[in-house]
């Protein structure tokens, strides 16, 4: 089905049932709240515009036989008390951690692997820079004490509850001015100049403080991008990326299924047109659907045609203030083996079981982000690749591969022509940064899939095809990013625009979950369960019944 639900019932009897609460946008973080906010008893209808359940965390079938989604593709940064609490593992939420870490290679030929072991990496910087393993000590240490100090293990953690003020950010960093450089202000060149010597190693790095960003890894704040991105704790393995089984749309569908097992109704293929603060959405169909309270999973900017001019003007400006241009391209392809390296030749090495980076140099990061902003294709993009196959070939017929190439950066818009007619010169243009480095590229290729920013955005209902819902910059971070609450009654936010940011987190959706709750006076949680309030309101559990024990209505 990969996540095709369709409609549990028609149209005119969901608009003829009373509910509590509607989720706009059945992606990841949405049916998270869902789940939440039913099973605190909640009446909850989540309305999804598309077929398919997932966002941008989902699966398509491109090619017979491949399960691919088409923007999200690996997972670090899902939130442990999200994975706990909704019982993921137990639901069938399987993960491969991608053990190799991140391999490099080289113009001059040589390369590095980066493994997730520290004793293993610093085994590889000793053999490849030697001078550096006292400096890459060090970088990793600011990181981790900065993950330390804003993200324990625990009820501690920031991303937890509304955003912290630049305040408390500064108390907990005490007076560790490099966490704190690190955090505000670092470019990404500025932090591998500062920690490395070994220009290639510099380079290695450099592409992390930029995923999914409109700027350059010499743009102050960009550091910020990389500590965002390592700062995961999943199953106690800080930092690591890996594999979902099945692919990467299973956690929204196990989601879906979590929320819908707690009584959540969830319907597919029902386009909201309008929201109505305090009354609930009206359908592109023009049925209303009646509740007190929204939650907009959708990007704020969606969000805010949805709300038209029922939307606070000073939030609007906000909203319309975010940068949400996207420059990155995803590319899905499938191949008749892995690709080889030229800098370590073979077909299933190592170095294939983590991410893979091939490399831009500092002109050409500054040049290329400056080219694609003009309109014009750079002459080659910067790669991240990820090899599911490698450790999950049931996402593809025997003897295929799939490889998913995260790429930057490209126009949003071309200064001559457009995506449709020159997205075809994309793929060369991208493939062709591969094929610098693989002997193989692009003769092992049978299918390849480009997909830019207008496509991102129509294919997910992305904002200017940007994969976060805005930049994830410090400017746009911690107290900066838009609240769960919005100025309109009744309105709330559970996407990555939201606090903590984007990436496939579920902790955006939870904290939402949380704000209706309160703005309902009904129950807030407590070590994962809904706790009866003073108040005498309803009581629920984790096991999706009420205090009665019956069943939610489903």
């Amino acid at each position: 089905m990969l996540g095709r639900i369709g409609l549990p019932e028609p149209v005119r009897a969901l608009a003829g049932r009373p509910w509590d609460v509607i989720v706009v946008g059945a992606g990841h973080n949405g049916l998270a709240c869902a789940a939440y906010l039913a099973r605190a008893g909640q009446r909850v209808l989540v309305l999804e515009a598309r077929e398919r359940v997932g966002g941008a965390c989902t699966l398509d079938e491109p090619w017979p036989g491949v399960r691919m989604s088409p923007c999200a593709y690996v997972v670090g940064l899902l939130h442990p008390l999200v994975m706990r609490e909704l019982d993921l593992d137990g639901h069938g939420f399987r993960w491969m951690p991608a053990v190799g870490g991140m391999f490099v290679p080289f113009e001059d030929g040589s390369s590095i692997q980066l493994w997730n072991d520290d004793e293993r990496c610093e085994a590889e910087i000793q053999r490849f820079a030697p001078r550096d393993l006292a400096g890459w000590r060090a970088m990793q240490g600011v990181k981790r004490r900065l993950r330390d100090a804003l993200r324990p293990d625990g009820p501690d953690d920031m991303w937890i509850g509304p955003s912290p003020t630049r305040e408390s950010i500064e108390r907990r960093l005490g007076g560790d001015a490099e966490a704190r450089r690190l955090l505000f202000e670092w470019s990404m060149v500025e932090l591998a100049e500062r920690y490395l010597e070994d220009e290639r190693l510099q380079l290695a790095y450099l592409g992390q403080g930029v995923i999914g960003t409109n700027a350059s890894p010499h743009d102050p704040g960009t550091a910020s991008v990389w500590y965002h991105h390592a700062s995961g704790r999943m199953d106690g393995q800080p930092g690591t990326w890996g594999y979902v089984e099945g692919g990467m749309g299973m956690v929204s569908f196990l989601l879906c299924d979590i929320a819908r097992e707690a009584g959540a109704t969830v319907a597919a293929g029902v386009p909201v047109a309008r929201i109505l603060p305090g009354q609930g959405v009206e359908l592109a169909s023009g049925e209303r659907i009646r509740a007190p309270r929204v939650v907009s999973n959708a990007d704020p900017r969606v969000t805010l045609a949805l709300l038209g001019p029922n939307a606070d003007e000073a939030w609007a400006e906000r909203v319309r203030a975010i940068p949400m241009k996207g420059i990155t391209v995803k590319v899905n392809l499938t191949l008749t083996e892995l690709p080889n390296f030229t800098a370590r030749p073979g077909t299933r090495e190592p170095h294939h079981t983590g991410q893979i980076n091939t490399p831009l140099t500092k002109p050409e990061w500054r040049d290329f982000h400056r080219l694609a902003n003009e309109g014009v294709l750079p002459p080659r993009t910067w790669n991240e690749l990820y090899l599911q196959t490698v450790f999950d070939p049931s996402i593809a017929p025997q003897g295929v591969h799939t490889l998913s190439v995260f790429a930057q950066y490209v126009p949003h818009q071309f200064r001559e022509g457009d995506w449709d007619t020159r997205r075809d010169e994309v793929g060369r243009t991208v493939i062709g940064s591969l094929a610098r480095f693989c002997s193989n590229l692009p003769a092992a290729i049978i299918a390849l899939e480009v997909l830019g920013p207008p496509d991102i955005e129509q294919r997910v209902g992305l904002t200017g095809g940007h994969i976060f819902q805005g930049e994830i910059l410090p400017d746009q971070m911690w107290d900066r990013r838009l609240a769960a609450r919005t100025p309109m009654p009744g309105v709330f936010l559970c996407g990555a625009g939201t606090h903590p940011g984007g990436s496939v987190i579920g902790i955006n959706g939870r904290n939402a979950a949380m704000e209706v709750l309160e703005d309902g006076k009904t129950e807030r949680w407590k070590d994962g369960k809904a706790e009866r309030r003073e108040d005498g309101s309803a009581e629920g559990r984790r096991d999706g019944r009420t205090a009665g024990g019956e069943p939610k209505s489903r």
